[in-house]
C-alpha cells in the first residue's frame, strides 16, 4: 500500500479550484483531512497557487476559502453525476460572485503577470470565476471524480483515461481490491470447475 503525507497540499488536479478542493483530504470518511487548518496554512496555499495577497489572510477568511470549497464541491459531483445542481448553493455563489469587483491589471516583467490581489477574499473570487468558467462551459466534460467511496476527490482527464484521483494511496487501494475481487472469482470458477469435472459413480 502507498503511503503519503495526508497533510501536504496536492497542486496536481489540473486547476487552481480543483486544487482548493483538495486542501480536504478523504472528504467522506468518517476522518476526514483538514490541510487548511490555519490562516498561516492558507497563506502558504495561496503563495504556491500564486494568488498571495498583500495582506496576510485572517481567521475570517479562511472560513470564507473554507465555504467556497464546499459549495464548489456540492456543485461539481452534481456535474460530473449528472444531477441537476443544488438551488442554494449555485445561488450562494452567484452571491459572492456579484458582491465583489475584481478587474483585471496585467504586469508585463519577465513574463505576463495578473497584479496580485489584494485580500485573500480577492483571490478566493479569482478561483471562484475560474471554477464557474470550468462548470459552465465545454470543459466540464474533462472532469472526472474518483471512485473511491470516501474521497471523490475531482480531477480533470481530457483524454479519459485516468481511473483514480492524483492520489498514490487512492491508486494503490483501488488497484489491490480489484486484484482480491478477480482472485475470488478465480477461485470460484476453479471450485466450480473441479465440482462440474468430477465423476459421479453409479450406485452399485
Amino acid at each position: 500500500m502507498v503511503t503519503e503525507d495526508k497533510y501536504a497540499f496536492r497542486f496536481d488536479c489540473g486547476a487552481t479550484w480543483l486544487n482548493l478542493l483538495a486542501t480536504k483530504g478523504r472528504s467522506f470518511s468518517a476522518h476526514p483531512v483538514e490541510r487548511l487548518d490555519t490562516p498561516t496554512r492558507f497563506a502558504e496555499w495561496l503563495d504556491r497557487s500564486e494568488l498571495l495577497p498583500a495582506r496576510q489572510p485572517t481567521v475570517l477568511e479562511l472560513a470564507q476559502a473554507i465555504q467556497l470549497r464546499e459549495t464548489l464541491r456540492v456543485l461539481v459531483l452534481a456535474t460530473i453525476d449528472g444531477n441537476p445542481p443544488p438551488a442554494d448553493a449555485a445561488t450562494e455563489l452567484s452571491a459572492l460572485l456579484a458582491a465583489h469587483d475584481d478587474p483585471v491589471h496585467l504586469i508585463a516583467t519577465d513574463r505576463l503577470r495578473r497584479e496580485p490581489p489584494a485580500t485573500a477574499a480577492d483571490a478566493l473570487i479569482r478561483i471562484a470565476r475560474e471554477a464557474v468558467d470550468y462548470l459552465t462551459g465545454a470543459q466540464r466534460a474533462a472532469l472526472k471524480a474518483c471512485p473511491e467511496h470516501d474521497c471523490r476527490g475531482v480531477f480533470i482527464d481530457p483524454v479519459g483515461r485516468r481511473r483514480w484521483c492524483p492520489s498514490p494511496s487512492c491508486a494503490s487501494r483501488g488497484r489491490v481490491r480489484a486484484m482480491r475481487a478477480r482472485r475470488a472469482v478465480d477461485q470460484i470458477s476453479s471450485t466450480a470447475g473441479g465440482v462440474a469435472g468430477r465423476r459421479v459413480e453409479p450406485p452399485g
